[in-house]
């Protein structure tokens, strides 16, 4: 067998056991040590974890944000990088043979290491519609980095240094059925009223986040897309942004799979949003004050 890399995995959980074994095999030969942190799991979470000797902890989910930094502070991590890893999500062959090859011979001042998410729906990979390659942030050299304080959509920041990309893919596969696919959008929906308002009345911007930079990277840019989207009228966006990725992205190659995910989270869930924003701001007249107030205290900002 192959000595473990000097590198701790953070899985964050919640009523992941339909997930957490597929994802703790692909890591555990590659990882040195794998932290669980659960939110009260009612699934058989716990008993996976504890199975599989990882460190179990258990805290309260605010945000994802929030929880993941928990994890950095309280954890008392000793190896050198850490690697965010979904439940949902597992790493492919590739990118663990590219990893273990890589990551002995990396230079002192490189802190972050970027790989590609691809995600699979209803069994087909997404390759069209803007969703792959889709470079993020995975790895992070302890103590150099943390996750950015949003709600939603949250990236690894790097404190200093600079990062690389390694060839390979984190596969982001959820199991679940589409009944449980729509009922957690309906709650994503919520956060992201939050953000987009956030971005419309400019409260809350956090220095440390990722800034929006059209010719920044794959994420500075695609915050500065969302930005811009922000600004566009409601209900009008979501025909625009279905017509943008299922068409001119070349999403329509995907096949049936890739229409049901465009039409649902490229068109419906965005939908979803508009008419929960436009709800907020008939219920208060159009008063941004109180929408501000209201937004932060219903989520915490």
């Amino acid at each position: 067998m192959q000595d473990k890399l000097n590198i701790t995995a953070i899985i964050l959980t919640y009523n992941e056991g339909i997930h957490l074994q597929r994802c703790i095999d692909s890591i555990k030969n590659l990882v040195q040590d794998i932290c669980v942190i659960d939110s009260s799991s009612t699934d058989r979470t716990k008993k996976i974890a504890m199975a599989n000797n990882t460190r179990f902890y258990t805290h309260g989910f605010i945000n994802y944000s929030e929880k993941f930094n928990w994890a950095l502070e309280n954890c008392n991590i000793t190896t050198d990088w850490i690697w965010r890893i979904d439940a949902d999500e597992y790493i492919s062959e590739n990118l663990a043979s590219k990893i273990r090859e890589t990551l002995p011979n990396i230079n002192s001042g490189v802190n972050g290491i970027y790989v590609n998410r691809r995600i699979k729906f209803l069994g087909r990979t997404l390759r069209y519609g803007g969703w792959y390659p889709s470079w993020q942030m995975k790895l992070v050299r302890f103590g150099f980095g943390h996750c950015e304080n949003r709600g939603l959509d949250e990236h690894f920041v790097l404190q200093t240094g600079e990062s690389i990309k390694i060839k390979g893919d984190q596969v982001d596969y959820n199991l679940n059925n589409l009944t449980v696919w729509t009922q957690k959008h309906n709650g994503y929906s919520n956060k992201e009223l939050a953000e987009q308002l956030k971005v419309q009345f400019d409260i809350n911007n956090i220095e440390n986040n990722i800034r929006p930079r059209l010719l920044g990277n794959q994420v500075e840019r695609k915050r500065w897309f969302k930005k811009k989207y922000a600004a566009t009228p409601l209900f009008v966006r979501p025909f625009v942004l279905f017509f943008v990725k299922y068409f001119l992205q070349l999403g329509f190659l995907d096949g049936k799979a890739g229409f049901i995910w465009h039409v649902l989270q490229g068109f419906w869930y965005r939908f979803l949003v508009d008419a929960k924003i436009f709800e907020l701001k008939r219920q208060f007249n159009n008063n941004q004050d109180e929408i501000v107030k209201y937004i932060k205290q219903e989520y915490s900002i």
